[in-house]
């Protein structure tokens, strides 16, 4: 049977292997793959994972009636842009099919999206992105190059953050 790598869809969602380092920031993470990668080592053996996540959403601004009805004008006007276009490209001068199809876009679009808001009732009325975050990085690596990774990384200039105790990573296969 031969080994699966870590990323391997038949092995599912879950990590595998055993954590070789751990890290406050992915680009440290990232810096220590990047050394093994120098150093020769197979790094599809090895996956980098966050932990301690946290799902953080930032509001960005309040929606009011003018704001949906203009990002729904521009939406609009978009795609009526874009259909414009097409039949422009298909014969037709500018006035007679581009500009109409932008306008009958932006109105559609306002239209639409200031149905769309009121039948909300004003259950969220701000926007947000959103994002998980992670509070640190862990590198794993299969338990049978393990060892030689973590031998590896010792040679890091700044060195790895040792993890405490050589088990698996959360217990998950190996």
């Amino acid at each position: 049977m031969s080994a699966m790598r870590p990323t391997d869809p038949r092995a599912g969602l879950q990590p595998r292997g055993d954590e070789i380092a751990s890290y406050r920031t992915y680009l440290e993470a990232q810096r220590a793959v990047d050394f093994l990668a120098d150093k020769e080592f197979e790094v599809n053996a090895v996956t980098i994972v966050g932990t301690e996540l946290k799902m953080v959403e930032r509001i960005t601004g309040r929606r009011t009636y003018p704001s949906v009805a203009g990002r729904g004008a521009a939406s609009g006007a978009y795609f009526g842009f874009f259909i414009g276009l097409l039949l422009f490209l298909m014969g037709g001068t500018l006035l007679e099919v581009l500009l109409p199809a932008l306008l009958v876009g932006a109105g559609a679009g306002m239209l639409f999206a200031v149905i769309a808001y009121a039948m909300s009732g004003g259950k969220r009325d701000f926007t947000s992105t959103s994002q998980v975050v992670a509070g640190a990085f862990s590198v794993l690596c299969l338990t049978e190059k393990a060892d030689e990774a973590r031998r590896l990384l010792t040679e890091l200039p700044g060195g790895p953050s040792q993890p405490e105790g050589s088990g698996g990573f959360g217990g998950f296969g190996r």
